[in-house]
């Protein structure tokens, strides 16, 4: 969430940042609001407070000298002082926590570099990278719901038998690219980041620690018997790893990995292809998250978009460069890069990978801090995060492009040695 401190010291600024979004400013204003109201609690609370203390001296002194009758009359003063005092405590609670209930639904403060923008259609290409779209040829036009049904690799009836709609089921080499697909995005990444494997199945808290709740609650999956959550990526469990944790400044940054599977409701999907595997409920991405210092975020959030390019350039497939804008951003996003690769027979571009540096707004509802080296206190830690490998729309935009005239499809040179020898599906 964003710092009360900092709406409290310059709430037009922070209006106006989060304006950008194209948020209002009703709930920022009642936040105000209540930050005074609760305030002026805590100084009543903490005035009572000091006299209690005064008159709880002054019983003590009162019994020394022996003077017995004063001393009971001031304790029973100071017994009436003490319920007021707890309820103005108690008020001053229940105000703090109203602020809260509000910020966790407050956007992030958007990056001064993001783009101003209303939607998708207002973010802005970087840049283009292997694409010419008059050099793809006619078996390369082919969906691949219809290449992949062709060749037995993929069943979405079985799927949808088993599961529901926008469920589907990989078969024989259909399955082993995508566990090719899988280990391939881990092992490029081990050089520095650390590879994790959490539960998938969450605590609402950590659900709320990176921002999926309150706000997207309709697109989770929720365990009511068990109150879990089936995470919607490894983003959540990586970003709880060190909740209520004080890190060192040493062990900064933090770069961790992680493959699950992930789940979504894709509530927000009607009227949107859903063909094959343009959007599914379930699927499998290797996801990568460091924790850092805020001098250290600008390096590592370009470091994490060069590792989820070149993962998509090395297979030869084309893609594109975003740089959202504020209309687009995500609710706790500072500023995010997307990528997205060209899908020649749905002729479609597909996200693949979602780059974002979040500042503190997820550490801060987690409270995951460090102690900088030489300095007294904590600071809360900064996080960064990106999909290194999301395998349905990679899997899908591979099927399209190396399509062969004969209906085979060609395996990109380094997805060959987790492929058992196999070099080609036909």
């Amino acid at each position: 969430m964003i710092d009360l401190r900092n709406l409290r010291t310059d709430p037009e600024g922070v209006i106006k940042a989060i304006g950008r979004r194209g948020e209002g400013r009703e709930a920022l204003d009642e936040v105000i609001k209540l930050d005074i109201q609760q305030r002026e609690v805590a100084a009543q609370r903490d005035e009572i407070r000091n006299q209690i203390k005064t008159l709880s001296a002054e019983v003590g002194k009162l019994h020394k000298d022996g003077r017995g009758e004063e001393a009971t009359e001031l304790q029973n003063e100071s017994r009436e002082l003490g319920k007021t005092e707890e309820e103005i405590n108690a008020k001053a609670d229940q105000i703090a926590d109203e602020i809260k209930n509000i910020l966790l639904s407050v956007p992030n403060i958007p990056s001064p570099e993001c783009p101003d923008g209303k939607n998708e259609e207002d973010n802005v290409v970087l840049r283009y990278e292997n694409f010419d779209e008059s050099s793809y040829q006619e078996h390369q036009r082919v969906p691949h719901w219809e290449a992949a049904k062709e060749l037995g690799i993929l069943d979405v009836e079985r799927g949808t038998k088993l599961s529901g709609a926008m469920f589907v089921m990989y078969t024989g080499l259909g399955a082993t690219l995508c566990r090719a697909l899988i280990q391939y995005g881990l092992d490029r990444n081990a050089d520095t980041y650390t590879e994790i494997r959490p539960p998938t199945l969450v605590k609402t808290e950590t659900m709320v620690s990176t921002g999926h709740l309150p706000k997207f609650v309709d697109d989770a999956y929720h365990l009511e018997r068990d109150d879990l959550w089936a995470i919607p990526t490894a983003e959540v469990p990586l970003t709880s790893l060190a909740r209520d944790e004080i890190l060192e400044e040493s062990e900064l940054p933090m770069k961790l990995m992680a493959h699950t599977s992930c789940f979504r409701r894709e509530a927000g999907s009607a009227g949107r292809d859903t063909r094959g595997l343009l959007r599914v409920h379930e699927f499998d991405k290797v996801e990568l998250l460091a924790y850092a210092t805020p001098e250290q975020s600008p390096e590592i959030h370009e470091d994490i978009l060069n590792r989820a390019e070149s993962a998509v350039a090395d297979l030869g497939l084309a893609y594109r460069v975003l740089d959202l804008c504020t209309g687009d951003l995500g609710a706790s996003s500072a500023r995010t890069f997307d990528i997205e690769v060209y899908a020649p027979g749905s002729d479609q571009w597909l996200e693949v990978s979602s780059v974002s540096w979040f500042s503190d707004y997820q550490a801060r509802r987690a409270n995951v801090r460090y102690r900088p080296d030489g300095e007294k206190g904590t600071a809360i830690v900064n996080t960064l995060n990106g999909s290194g490998l999301a395998v349905p729309r990679v899997w899908a935009a591979l099927i399209e492009t190396w399509r062969q005239p004969d209906g085979t499809i060609e395996i990109p040179e380094p997805l060959q040695p987790y492929m058992r020898g196999i070099t080609t599906i036909g």
